[in-house]
This record gives structure tokens, C-alpha cells and sequence, in this order.
């Protein structure tokens, strides 16, 4: 008697705890996405639920690029990874074998759906003049620039100068030189490019920084337009942002669908309609004709075109001991 009283009352526990249940999605980002995705993680719920009927929660987790991508190596469960650049997802095949090598055909545009470019925000009535790149090696300007050693922000900031260099017919020696004195007009290196705004908006160090398009929008938006300014250089870097499902951890969890789902729905009208309204250039087709006029035409150049490939550049430039290191030690 008391078997048969027992057996229906855990089946409807059973039920009623599955019937409550919430499935959660980790996504690891780079540092000045946060804003991007308290818009678009409440979009993909309210679309999910609408979908399946499943609540979900999604957490976020924001860093430096290359030290995110370190901790998932070193054991962050994350089920996504959203970068912006493709080595610190690569890293995860790399070093973990948590992804496959080929990673970048499970999604549209080589599973890019938004990108960015480097410019320079200045204060309001650019005191010093700053116009271009070669603005920012002069003696009397300082410069607020992230660590390219920990942040792909400062990577592309770095590189967007060296390619400014040899694309006006300069060559390696003298990108080298122009890069050494540019940081030394650096007088701090924050790990993220959060950090380098806090440091040039609110500490009020520096005479430009430079950093992705969407953050300087974003400062002007917080903090006033009539504080600052954004000067766009003759030409820059483009700064993708790929975006990869972590396979050891989405099986592991049983999150897959929900993950691959998500991941399709960065490149959904709905999902680049909320990144062009943070000043995320759309890499959608229909969508870029959609925000063009939201959108400064400048001349950008991709990594791989100047520096052979990420890995090239990374290993000439950011290794330890390469010239990043060599430039900064002096």
C-alpha cells in the first residue's frame, strides 16, 4: 500500500521539478560586448520561449579576448564562445580540442555575424588636433591603448598603426619604429578595453584612445557627446567577431540545440538589427544594405591581407619575446 501511496507522489515531483527546470547557457565574450548582449540574450529568450516554451537563462562572462579564451581552455564551462578575432577560438582546438579545427563553416560568413574597426575618441574640441595616425606619435599626446598581450581590442589597435605604415608604402622597419613611438606615448596598458575606458573617460588620462567603433559610440551615449569626440583615421583594421559553440561542453550538458540556436540567431534580421543599434557593423548581406547610412565608409583592411594570417601576426608580434614585447621593454 504505502509502495503504491509513494510511486504516483515521486512521479508528480518528478514532473513538477522538469516542469520548473531552467536551462542556462554560459557565453564567454571579449570586454566591450556587455552592452550588446543585455539587449540581444533578452531578445533570443523571449523569441525561445515563443519558440519552444522553455524558459532559459543566459549568463554572460566579459574579459580581456585572449585571457577569456584561456580560462575555457583552463576549464570555464563555457557552451559559447563570442570573440573579436578568430585566435582566441582557435586556441580552444588548439590547446583543449574542445572545438573542431574547422569551427568556422558550421556558421554563415565563416561564422562571423558582426564586426567593428579601430578608431580614436578624443575630448571635446580635440585639443590636440588629432586627425590620423600620425597625430598619435607625436611628443606631447598620450595615448590610452589596451594590452595587446591580453586583449584582441589592443591587438587590433596595435596592428591597425603597423598596417597604417605600410599601406601608405612604409615598410617593416619603419611601421616598427612608428609603432615603438606610438606606445611610448602610452603611459598605461589596461588587460581589457573596458578597462582603457575607464582609465581615458573617467580617470581622464590621456589624449585619445583607440579602441572598437562600438565603444566609442557607447561612451558618447553614457557620458555625454558633449565631452568627446570620434575622429576616424584616413584607414583602419577591420575587427571581426566570430562565434563558436564549445563541443566538449554543449554535449556535456546537454545544451547543444540550444546553443547552435542561439548562435544563428546573432545572424537573424532581429539579431543585427540589435547590433547595428550598438554600432556593430552587420555582416549579413541584407542587413549591411539596411545600416549603411548608420555607418562611416572608411578604408579597412583585414589581418590576413597585411600580416599573411593571424597566426603569422601572432607569432611575429605577440609571442613572448616577439616585438610587441621588444617594443614595450624599451
Amino acid at each position: 500500500m504505502l509502495k503504491k501511496l509513494i510511486t504516483p507522489l515521486l512521479i508528480v515531483l518528478l514532473f513538477s521539478r522538469l516542469a520548473f527546470a531552467e536551462t542556462s547557457l554560459l557565453n564567454v565574450s571579449y570586454d566591450v560586448s556587455r552592452e550588446y548582449y543585455k539587449d540581444l540574450n533578452p531578445a533570443f529568450i523571449k523569441y525561445w520561449k515563443a519558440k519552444t516554451g522553455e524558459s532559459i537563462t543566459i549568463n554572460q562572462s566579459h574579459g580581456g579576448s585572449s585571457k577569456q579564451a584561456r580560462s575555457v581552455v583552463d576549464g570555464l564551462a563555457a557552451d559559447v564562445i563570442t570573440m573579436n578575432r578568430s585566435p582566441d577560438i582557435d586556441v580552444l582546438f588548439d590547446k583543449a580540442k574542445l572545438i573542431p579545427k574547422d569551427w568556422q563553416k558550421r556558421l554563415p560568413n565563416a561564422s562571423v555575424p558582426t564586426a567593428s574597426t579601430s578608431v580614436f575618441l578624443v575630448r571635446k574640441g580635440n585639443p590636440k588636433k588629432i586627425k590620423d595616425w600620425d597625430d598619435l606619435v607625436k611628443p606631447d599626446v598620450q595615448v590610452v591603448i589596451p594590452n595587446p598581450k591580453t586583449s584582441g581590442n589592443g591587438k587590433y589597435s596595435y596592428l591597425a598603426a603597423w598596417g597604417y605604415v605600410l599601406k601608405n608604402g612604409g615598410d617593416d622597419a619603419k611601421a616598427k619604429d612608428f609603432v615603438t613611438t606610438l606606445f611610448k606615448n602610452v603611459p598605461v596598458l589596461d588587460t581589457g578595453g573596458r578597462g582603457a575606458t575607464t582609465t581615458f573617460a573617467q580617470r581622464d588620462i590621456g589624449d585619445a584612445l583607440i579602441t572598437f567603433e562600438n565603444e566609442v559610440f557607447l561612451i558618447q551615449k553614457e557620458l555625454g557627446a558633449d565631452k568627446f569626440e570620434v575622429v576616424y583615421p584616413s584607414i583602419s583594421v577591420l575587427a571581426e567577431n566570430p562565434v563558436a559553440l564549445v563541443d566538449k561542453v554543449v554535449d556535456k550538458r546537454k545544451t547543444r540545440a540550444l546553443a547552435q540556436a542561439y548562435l544563428e540567431y546573432h545572424f537573424s534580421e532581429a539579431g543585427q538589427d540589435i547590433a547595428a543599434k550598438h554600432f556593430l557593423r552587420p555582416q549579413v548581406e541584407s542587413a549591411v544594405a539596411k545600416h549603411y547610412e548608420n555607418f562611416k565608409p572608411i578604408k579597412l583592411f583585414k589581418v590576413e591581407d597585411v600580416f599573411g594570417s593571424w597566426s603569422k601576426a601572432e607569432k611575429t608580434h605577440f609571442a613572448d619575446g616577439a616585438i610587441f614585447d621588444q617594443i614595450y621593454a624599451k
